[in-house]
């Protein structure tokens, strides 16, 4: 059986309605590098709604939402 991509787990935990932050990527599925699959999902056609939002040390990070299941 064939391991699933970081991209084919993250955009199927995406489908499934679930919003996700870098840090729920890298605990998940131990992608690094949420930002490139998020690019790379656009280039699918894929529409996202980005929330920015501020941890307790003033600094931002992303939400992603899936805005169309495709």
């Amino acid at each position: 059986m064939k391991k699933k991509t970081q991209l084919e787990n993250v955009k199927e935990y995406l489908i499934q309605g679930n919003p996700i932050t870098p840090i729920d990527a890298l605990a998940m599925f131990g992608c690094f590098r949420l930002s490139d699959i998020i690019f790379r999902l656009k280039k699918e056609g894929f529409q996202f709604h980005t929330e920015l939002i501020k941890n307790k040390y003033g600094n931002y990070f992303a939400k992603y939402s899936l805005i169309n299941n495709k």
